[in-house]
């Protein structure tokens, strides 16, 4: 493995510190969206309680390895937001479903206008022929109905009806979002640098402070990456099961995604530090420091590509089940079985 060329007009050490800033700001408001979205929907039916819990195991022995090991502060710091993050996400999942470790596959709810009663028809309303109608009810008409006032305007709707979110509008959100926070992680690596005259942070007079192999942390490392690349597994079974991602925010796992990408992408930017004089390096020697510096960051590595891979199995599932969800849901209304727009 040959480390990053030094000849290159570009600071390795800036590359890594922006990518690695970006990657914090991503994992700080990775949760929101997807809380904002069990808030909203009053329920959690979507998320895997299972992928939850395995993934906050996944960050607890993540903490001890970092700390163990002595990787970067960044890592260590995340990592203990990330096990406080998934505590306040388990801990609404389990107001909203109850006290539980399984899941419980919810078919996801219709975006059909309506339950079909003996009082309604069989069609989706019309505005135009509803202002053209009487105000007497048709259930009147039936025998075994009694006889019932029209709605008054004041009477609470039936339905509440939400006007739906179109895909471009969608699109539009999450690519402003994800714009605005990696402004914000270039930003905040920004202000630090210039808080420290422009330079960059004090290199190690020798290589061997930060690439000391650490047993333990090392095992916590790899049961940290094992932990990761499981906890994936649950959510796309539960979607599989569901056939539907309803209730799973996407903006949650592009954060998820491009957080772990830049996060790599912080550890691959490694400049060596070499122990000849003003730290110039022997024949080779770059290579074989920058060699045992990914050896010992290989678990986390390991974990986050393992997982972005996995992340894209869930991103065809949105876009799958999307696709039948509206494919169905226009052929009810084709068919007359009063189904609506769908919500996305």
């Amino acid at each position: 493995m040959v480390p990053p060329s030094q000849n290159l007009n570009l600071d390795i050490t800036a590359i890594s510190g922006i990518c690695g800033s970006i990657s914090i700001a991503c994992w700080v408001v990775v949760f929101s969206p997807q809380i904002v979205e069990n808030f909203r929907r009053g329920s959690a039916d979507g998320l895997s309680l299972q992928f939850i819990i395995v993934w906050l195991a996944g960050d607890v022995f993540n903490i001890l390895g970092a700390v163990l090991q002595g990787v970067l502060p960044t890592m260590t710091i995340l990592a203990i937001y990330y096990t406080i993050a998934d505590i306040v996400l388990l801990l609404q999942c389990f107001y909203y479903r109850g006290f539980t470790w399984h899941d419980e596959v919810v078919p996801p709810k219709p975006s059909h206008v309506g339950e079909a009663t003996e009082r309604t028809g069989l069609l989706a309303p019309n505005p135009d022929r509803s202002r053209r109608s009487s105000t007497v009810s048709a259930s009147h008409l039936s025998p075994v109905v009694p006889l019932l006032e029209a709605p008054k305007a004041s009477d609470p709707p039936a339905l509440t009806h939400l006007k739906p979110t179109t895909r471009l509008q969608a699109t539009l959100f999450n690519l402003i979002a994800i714009l605005m926070v990696c402004a914000a992680g270039v930003m905040g690596w920004y202000v630090s640098n210039r808080s420290q005259g422009g330079h960059s942070s004090k290199k190690p007079s020798s290589s061997d402070d930060i690439l000391n192999f650490n047993l333990w942390g090392q095992i916590f490392g790899y049961f940290c990456a094992v932990l990761y690349l499981g906890s994936r597994v649950p959510q796309i079974l539960l979607n599989y099961r569901r056939k539907s991602t309803e209730g799973v925010s996407m903006l949650f796992f592009l954060f998820a995604c491009i957080g772990n990408l830049t996060y790599v992408l912080s550890i691959f930017a490694y400049e060596p530090h070499c122990s000849g004089r003003h730290g110039r390096c022997r024949e080779g020697e770059a290579a074989s420091v920058y060699g045992r510096y990914i050896a010992v960051n290989a678990s986390w590595l390991a974990g986050s590509l393992g997982t972005l891979f996995l992340d894209l199995g869930i991103f065809a599932q949105f876009f799958l089940y999307r696709e039948q969800e509206e494919f169905w849901g226009e052929a009810a209304v084709e068919s007359g079985e009063g189904r609506g727009d769908s919500g996305y």
